[in-house]
């Protein structure tokens, strides 16, 4: 934590010049000055360009999927005659889109398009990319993120989102996923910025039985555990016998996947295979409250009525969870490690703000004012009551 801190405590007094040394020092780069990891509108453009028709379709495909479910949950402006409700886009958004290990431009559209359906406008990422082009360059240009694309990762970056440097403009809110590194710099930063989620290993909770194909409940093991040798899954079954089944084809497939050392890792460590009654099972379930939690099984639909807390849930064997990371519509940013139990996955309405519009009318105040006035005498707070008191003589907007 504290070399976290340091960094950030650099990036804050001195601005671009720490962020330039910190990403030739940990990233390896070469930047001589800011505008050296500026990434420019025409390497974005170029990015879009060199992706084949197929996959720049599928793009297109996923972004209209994560729009159209964006939309159709975003919070309405509830106008009344004396109390109103309305809500307003943040004013500067900025992104974390992981690129070190992986290229992630399904993070890209999980996070930017619901902030576009809010209505945001302007918006900053950083991203630890360095090639020339990349298709997380691409799909920042399929969303029409243009200017403010910087080529920069780690604490550095999430620093200068939040507190803004000579180049990097300081944002409203930072969202994606990280590193430790990374995690930890949005705790320390979070309440002078907001933060989505301080995201820790990615995990599945699957609730499975017979009904269901046994490679498939192992692919969708092994599509967790291939993100991380940290990533964490649970399986919940009522039969030991299919729980054994599982377990004999999860060690029969595993030399054959090209990830096999991560999924492995992941595996030996992070892999809790549960048989118990549908009870205690279910009541498991809730105490874990999973990021992901699928269920699988002939009662699916007694089953999730059930689940009261996890970040998403997947019901039936169409919806695996790898279609909700891509394709599916919610937001793949979801809360992890428990914390589902009192928050939730990103969403539209999380790049917003909202106030009340307290229009009180005379006739209303009449109604009403009296019981104010005994509240803020109970507290002992007098010009609170004479506030209240004092519009008891004519009002100044009444006819004469």
């Amino acid at each position: 934590m504290l070399a976290v801190q340091n960094i950030i405590n650099d990036v804050r007094s001195q601005g671009d010049a720490a962020v330039v040394d910190y990403t030739n020092r940990f990233d390896g780069q070469n930047y001589t000055n800011a505008e050296a990891f500026r990434v420019s509108p025409d390497r974005l453009k170029a990015s879009w360009d060199e992706l084949s028709p197929e996959l720049q379709a599928s793009l297109k495909t996923t972004k209209a999927r994560i729009e159209a479910y964006e939309r159709s949950i975003l919070y309405q402006d509830m106008i009344g005659e004396e109390i109103s409700y309305v809500y307003h886009p943040l004013e500067v958004a900025g992104f974390y889109i992981p690129g070190g290990k992986a290229l992630y431009p399904s993070t890209v559209l999980m996070t930017v398009v619901p902030a576009l359906v809010a209505g945001v406008t302007n918006f900053v990422v950083t991203t630890p990319v360095f090639a020339d082009t990349s298709i997380t360059f691409a799909a920042l240009y399929l969303c029409g993120v243009t200017d403010n694309v910087f080529a920069i990762g780690g604490a550095q970056a999430i620093a200068a989102m939040a507190y803004g440097t000579e180049t990097i403009p300081q944002v409203d809110k930072i969202c994606g996923p990280g590193n430790a590194f990374v995690a930890m710099a949005k705790r320390l930063v979070n309440g002078d910025v907001a933060i989505d989620a301080i995201a820790g290993p990615s995990e599945i909770l699957l609730y499975v039985d017979d009904s269901i194909p046994v490679d498939a409940i192992v692919y969708d093991i092994f599509a967790q555990a291939e993100h991380d040798q940290a990533a964490r899954t649970f399986l919940l079954c009522e039969s030991q016998s299919f729980a054994d089944k599982i377990a004999a084809r999860i060690e029969a497939l595993l030399p054959t996947q090209k990830r096999r050392d991560i999924i492995q890792a992941s595996i030996t460590n992070n892999h809790y295979s549960i048989v118990d009654t549908r009870e205690h099972l279910i009541a498991i379930l809730n105490e874990i409250a999973a990021e992901h939690v699928s269920i699988q099984h002939r009662d699916q639909d007694e089953i999730v009525a059930q689940v009261q807390y996890a970040g998403a849930v997947f019901k039936g064997y169409y919806a695996m969870e790898a279609i909700g990371d891509y394709v599916a519509g919610p937001s793949h940013v979801l809360p992890t490690g428990g914390t589902a139990r009192f928050s939730h996955g990103l969403t539209s309405n999380d790049f917003r703000t909202a106030n009340a519009v307290i229009n009180i009318q005379h006739a209303t105040y009449d109604q009403i004012a009296p019981a104010g006035e005994l509240l803020a005498e109970a507290e002992g707070l007098y010009a609170h009551q004479a506030s209240i008191a004092i519009r008891k003589a004519e009002s100044p907007y009444d006819e004469k």
